[in-house]
């Protein structure tokens, strides 16, 4: 069941310069949902639409089938956990979490049962009595989604919640953070820059650039076939080819090179083809399709692999090698580029 209908948005601060322009996105009830996107395209506008603080310039928030556009941040019952935890640092932990419970005037007792309940789901029960200046950043990240969860919301939204966390703890959270959605089954709008953070706990992303969602599908189905140029150098495809459909899933390109793509989608015209750097293959044998020659121009390590910057009629290309033959610069050699690893952009 659709729970979300965002519909045409449009924001402007100025009245001139859109944040966004007719932004459309549909959420489905229980989905873990993230805005992905680099800082300044639009993803915390959004979420702020949704959370009521700002009001758009046009168009309609639609949630549960009613219209939500007008209606004030204290009337739409949304959980919100902001990047600063926002925690009152004069409350400790019990207080802070039964916060949104007091404001409602609920009686103490079943205010106190609720509050223990929920220190419970998110593993602060033995930490109640303590204040925030006393926790960690994990810690206080979960008193946050404590006093979000507390009042039951209809919808969860995170606004960077790990980026003030060091790297081992953002990955403990992610994990605590998708187990507890779906533990709960509550909707979820994750708004994050970090594309492996967001593709390891989404059910759906939606990629945003210049504040327009370019691609709005499962992880696994950005990571592998990007729709966009712009999204698939935001996912890490690294090297872009310009080609001509010349015959049945046979596209050329520069130099007459021809290559085999395998695809679902057929692309007429000029297009881009794009692969990524462990994709591109160093071979010996000499196959003649999708195969090109090429020379070494930089060779760096990266570990586990060798990245080549290689020299190619088709312009360089980077390619990330985990063979134990090592090439140096000024070294020939022959690339195959897989038919089923090439997409088009």
């Amino acid at each position: 069941m659709e729970l979300i209908n965002l519909s045409d948005i449009t924001v402007s601060y100025d009245g001139k310069n859109n944040i966004l322009e007719k932004l459309n996105l549909k959420i489905k009830e229980g989905e873990l949902v993230s805005l992905l996107g680099p800082s300044g395209c639009g993803k915390t506008t959004t979420l702020r639409v949704v959370a009521g603080f700002i009001e758009p310039t046009s168009g309609k928030f639609i949630f549960d089938n009613e219209d939500y556009t007008k209606i004030p941040v204290h009337k739409r019952n949304f959980g919100l956990v902001f990047q600063s935890y926002a925690l009152f640092p004069h409350l400790n932990v019990f207080d802070n979490v039964a916060f949104g419970l007091k404001m409602r005037k609920i009686d103490k007792k079943l205010i106190e049962e609720e509050v223990f309940k929920i220190l419970d789901i998110v593993d602060m029960k033995n930490f109640a009595k303590r204040y925030p200046r006393e926790l960690s950043g994990g810690q206080r990240q979960r008193v946050a989604i404590g006093r979000a969860l507390i009042v039951q919301p209809k919808l969860l939204l995170l606004d960077e919640p790990l980026s003030n966390l060091d790297a081992k703890l953002r990955l403990q959270m992610r994990v605590e953070i998708r187990k507890l959605q779906q533990k709960l089954g509550i909707t979820t709008l994750f708004v994050t820059h970090d594309q492996e953070e967001c593709f390891s706990i989404s059910d759906k992303v939606a990629v945003m650039n210049k504040g327009l969602i370019e691609q709005f599908d499962t992880p696994e189905n950005i990571y592998s076939n990007p729709s966009t140029e712009f999204v698939a150098r935001f996912v890490g495809f690294e090297n872009f080819i310009d080609l001509f459909l010349i015959g049945e899933n046979i596209y050329e390109g520069k130099g007459e090179n021809k290559f085999k793509v395998d695809t679902l989608i057929k692309k007429e015209g000029n297009i881009k083809g794009t692969i990524r750097p462990e994709d591109i293959q160093i071979i010996r044998d000499d196959k003649k399709e999708n195969a090109i020659d090429g020379v070494v121009e930089i060779r760096t390590y990266l570990g586990k692999s060798y990245q080549y910057n290689i020299s190619t009629s088709l312009g360089t290309l980077i390619i990330n090698d985990f063979n134990d033959e090592v090439y140096k610069k000024g070294d020939k050699v022959k690339l195959y580029l897989p038919p089923n690893k090439i997409v088009l952009v």
